[in-house]
């Protein structure tokens, strides 16, 4: 199908006003024009929680900053540790703050969005690394935040569904903490370009090839590295025990392929796993509420995915 209605005048307004590509900026100027699309794109509305709170926990590089929401002030929640998105090169707590707000608010629970040292600064695997010393942390002090140790997800977008897909190999390799459930939001899983998503959404449709290989590039420029599982967790040889997982994609999105074939490899190893496909859609929607229904779908298959897991 075409390209969503909603999403097209997007689109085509990039287009008409392309600007510098992000492969052509340095990560510092990256990261500024990040924060300013990030905010130029509206939401179907603010979220005020009563409980939003600024900290940091120990980390295996020194503190990371953490960004605890809560909906309700008193009692014990689940949590589900959020990893935002960028390509490990940009992003931040304040780029995806509606969407933990809005996760927290509607699934009903605690929501931890890390902070995650970015390339190329501080290369792999140090994000993967950060990701889960801080989902220890939930587990191992979640009574600080009113969270359940015996319900906690992990989740993210993209370089996000990345990390929560690494955190949850290296919590089943390193026997805690147990997760609940994975949230992969159109998650890389892996770095080959050769693949059909790739070629045929190139470009034109707000992630490019080229810049999924500006991102690899600084994150890890070692190429016999991109096939470490951590790195990479499509070639974890086996999938096996890890937690319930719900993958979303989008039609016109490069990385496509690799998240329906991580969604694939989780089934085949007996994974309870979801996968869903928004047609007409394009990497990045899902915190598009305010302009395509499609965002707005997405959000309540991932608050229902999430109230399932932690009443099971």
């Amino acid at each position: 199908m075409p390209v969503d209605p909603a999403i097209k005048p997007l689109l085509d307004a990039m287009a008409a006003n392309p600007g510098p590509a992000l492969e052509e900026m340095d990560p510092v100027a990256a990261r500024g024009f990040f924060e300013q699309t990030s905010s130029a794109i509206p939401a179907a509305e603010e979220v005020e929680l009563p409980f939003v709170e600024d900290r940091a926990i120990p980390g295996p590089g020194g503190e990371i900053p953490v960004r605890v929401y809560r909906p309700e002030v008193e009692g014990t929640l689940p949590a589900l540790v959020y990893f935002h998105g960028g390509g490990w090169v940009i992003g931040g707590l304040d780029t995806h703050d509606g969407t933990c707000r809005l996760l927290s608010r509607d699934a009903g629970c605690v929501v931890v969005s890390v902070d995650y040292r970015l390339a190329p600064e501080h290369r792999y695997p140090a994000a993967a690394d950060d990701c889960y010393a801080a989902t220890r942390w939930v587990s191992e002090h979640a009574a600080e935040i009113g969270a359940n140790p015996d319900r906690i997800a992990v989740g993210g977008d993209s370089a996000g569904g990345n990390l929560a897909a690494a955190v949850s190999l290296m919590s089943r390799d390193r026997g805690a903490p147990a997760l609940a459930f994975q949230l992969l939001i159109y998650p890389v899983t892996d770095a080959d370009f050769t693949r059909g998503s790739y070629v045929d959404n190139a470009e034109g449709y707000f992630l490019t090839t080229a810049s999924m290989k500006w991102f690899w590039g600084h994150y890890v420029p070692d190429q016999a590295a991109r096939a470490e599982p951590y790195c990479a967790p499509i070639h974890a040889k086996d999938l096996a025990g890890l937690p319930p997982a719900l993958v979303l994609t989008a039609e016109f999105d490069p990385l496509r392929d690799e998240g329906e074939a991580f969604a694939a490899r989780l089934q085949q190893a007996d994974v309870a796993t979801t996968l869903t496909r928004y047609d007409g859609m394009i990497h990045g929607f899902f915190s598009m509420t305010g302009l395509a229904p499609a965002a707005l779908e997405a959000v309540s298959e991932s608050v229902a995915a999430l109230r399932a897991a932690f009443r099971s």
